[in-house]
Parts: C-alpha cells; sequence; structure tokens
C-alpha cells in the first residue's frame, strides 16, 4: 500500500461544493483585491489567533519582510534567526537591510530556545524571528523576556496550540503562509501577518500598499504585496476546519507511536504544553539514508526538508561563514520527514512502520 507524504486533497472533498459557491460568489461580486472577502478573512482569522488584528498579504516571505519593517526593523540592525528552516525565514531580511545573524536550535524540538538565541544576540540586535518548525511552537514568552521584540514565523504552525496562546498570538507579530501544501492553505500564494498593535498593523497595511494607504499619497516605498479575494474567499471556507484538521494531525503521530514507531527512530518532541498541528513530521535516525531508502523501496512518501542549513547556501556566504550551529547540524543530517495527514489511518501507520522495521 502505497503511502503518500502529503494529502492535501482528501481533506478538501466534502469541501468542494462550498469551495465552489465561494468562487462563485467572487467571480459575480467582480471585485478581485482587498474586497470584502479579504476584509472578513482577516477579522476571521484574527479572531482564530486571539490577536486584534490580520493583514491579508501575497505570499508568507513578503509577509516576514513587511513584518519587520513594520516593526522598525532596517538598515545596520541585526535579526536574529534560526538555521534549520525554511530559506524564507531568513531570505526574508534582506529586503529590509538588516544582517540576519544565525542562532541554534534545540535538535528534538526543531526549534529556537532562549538559551540559542541569547548566545546569538548582539548590540545591533532588533528582532528575533522565532520559526514554530513543522508545526511545534518555540517558547516566545521565554525569549520574549531577554527584551527583543519577537516575530513569529507561523507558517508551519496553522491550528497549533500552547499554553500561552496561539501561534501568532505570542510575540509583537506573527506570520503566515498559505502555500497550497500548508495546514490551512490556499490555492496559489498567500500570506497574512497578525497582531494586536494597531500601528504596526497599520505600518504593514501601509507597506502591503506600495506605501500608501489610498494609492494618491504615498508615505513609505512598499510592495504591491496583497491576498487577493479569490485566495481570501477559498481560505474562509476552510478556517472552521482547522482545528478538527490540527487534532486529525496529532491522531496521526498517536497512531505512529502506537504502532512503534519510537522503537525505531527518535520522535519530535512537543515544547512543553504544547499541542501541535504537525505540518511535517519529521523523525531522526543514525542511519537516515538507509531508512529513506526503505521506505521508498515500500512506496512510503519521505524526504529530508534541510540536509544543507541556511547558514551554509552560498548566498548567505557573508553571513553564515565561521558560524557554529552544532543541533542544527546534527538534526540537518538526521531528519526525515514521513507521511502525515488529518486523515491518516492506523493501516498506514502500520505500513510505515513496518517499512521502517530493519530487515
Amino acid at each position: 500500500m502505497a503511502v503518500p507524504l502529503f494529502d492535501n486533497s482528501s481533506p478538501l472533498r466534502p469541501l468542494r461544493e462550498q469551495l465552489r459557491e465561494a468562487v462563485a460568489r467572487v467571480l459575480d461580486s467582480e471585485r478581485y483585491i482587498l474586497g470584502p472577502e479579504v476584509s472578513a478573512f482577516e477579522r476571521e482569522l484574527a479572531a482564530y489567533c486571539g490577536v486584534d488584528h490580520a493583514v491579508g498579504v501575497a505570499n508568507g516571505t513578503d509577509a516576514i519582510t513587511i513584518a519587520l519593517r513594520a516593526m522598525g526593523v532596517g538598515p545596520g540592525d541585526d535579526v536574529v534567526v534560526p538555521s534549520f528552516t525554511f530559506y524564507a525565514s531568513v531570505e526574508a531580511i534582506a529586503p529590509t537591510g538588516a544582517r540576519p545573524v544565525f542562532c541554534d536550535i534545540d535538535a528534538r524540538t526543531y526549534c529556537v530556545t532562549a538559551e540559542t538565541v541569547r548566545a546569538a544576540l548582539t548590540p545591533r540586535t532588533k528582532a528575533v524571528i522565532a520559526v514554530h518548525l513543522f508545526g511545534n511552537v518555540a517558547p516566545v514568552p521565554e525569549i520574549a523576556a531577554l527584551g527583543v521584540p519577537v516575530l513569529e514565523d507561523a507558517a508551519q504552525a496553522a491550528g497549533s496550540d500552547s499554553p500561552a496562546g496561539r501561534p501568532g498570538a505570542l510575540g509583537a507579530a506573527g506570520t503566515f503562509s498559505f502555500y497550497p501544501s500548508k495546514n490551512l492553505a490556499c490555492f496559489g500564494d498567500g500570506g497574512a501577518i497578525v497582531t494586536s498593535d494597531p500601528e504596526l498593523a497599520q505600518r504593514a497595511r501601509i507597506l502591503r500598499f506600495h506605501g500608501s494607504r489610498d494609492k494618491v499619497g504615498y508615505e513609505a516605498l512598499g510592495y504591491n504585496s496583497r491576498l487577493d479575494e479569490l485566495q481570501a474567499a477559498v481560505l474562509r471556507v476552510q478556517l472552521p476546519h482547522l482545528d478538527a484538521w490540527a487534532r486529525g494531525r496529532r491522531e496521526a503521530e498517536r497512531l505512529y507511536r502506537e504502532a512503534g514507531l519510537a522503537e525505531l527512530a527518535q520522535l519530535p518532541l512537543a515544547e512543553r504544553g504544547v499541542a501541535p498541528a504537525w505540518h511535517v513530521y519529521a523523525i531522526a535516525h543514525r542511519h537516515v539514508d538507509a531508512l529513506q531508502a526503505a521506505l521508498q523501496a515500500a512506496g512510503v512518501g519521505c524526504k529530508p526538508y534541510y540536509r544543507t542549513p541556511v547558514h551554509r547556501q552560498p548566498p548567505m556566504r557573508e553571513w553564515g561563514e565561521g558560524v557554529e550551529l552544532p543541533a542544527t547540524e546534527q538534526a540537518a543530517r538526521a531528519h526525515l520527514a514521513i507521511p502525515m495527514s488529518p486523515l491518516l489511518t492506523t493501516a498506514q501507520a502500520e505500513e510505515v512502520v513496518a517499512a521502517a522495521r530493519p530487515a
């Protein structure tokens, strides 16, 4: 039995008629940019996250850049950021004129900690990007206690929860990507910034719209970065189902544990009290290449995500040369994503675990 790494279509199957109606509603309205669907989705997303404001933008990468600029980050500033993350978490810093400063992670949770951030702080640190990697939730309150504003990169953590609140409500601001593979996904590119700071939210709205409030007067060099009406309508259909899908992802983890996966590999460790909506379920193994080959031979979807950490990517040489991040290197070397879905079945979990057992 083949088990895909992702199953994006099955959760949406019962919603297809609602999705068609949402698209038709936009077509009938002939409003495509910053209309009622975007406004409604922004209100609904803010309420879901437990914040006062949401600002829809074109993608998750722009969300980080615009949020940093709205936080006052600019030339001459440093931004602390993990290297074990998707490239965009770091790439998005450069357009602000600031310098990325790489920090390490906890190799069991895959997230930054207050200790790893503290080790990377400089006199010029203006912000910290805490990535909620794979759906885990970084300890943002502990990091914020260091005295530097925290921007949450929650692109992989829609539907997760923590004792301090949902991702996006824990720091100065949070950003989301709605790329089609994400837990909350649109049918193209899309992103959002969430915050309870009204001034930060207003600056973000101006920056996403060419640096203007009305496209007549201009206050800043901004961006053409707006979530469109079609994508907002699609996201509005899905948002009410996000918690149920998150529970399904946590259930999938339970099925893996019951099938004996912990006997064969190191499983990701949730931060204390966190209920992760596992976007990616990444296990670690001493002989990860052999494990990957065995899973692939059995028809089980799997892939390493970040074998080469960002600080060792060629465009980052200026900032990454000489940086030593032992936990990052360990995680990069040993991790492997295995199938994760809100609808993963017991049989599928058992199939994955059986394929992982040594012959």
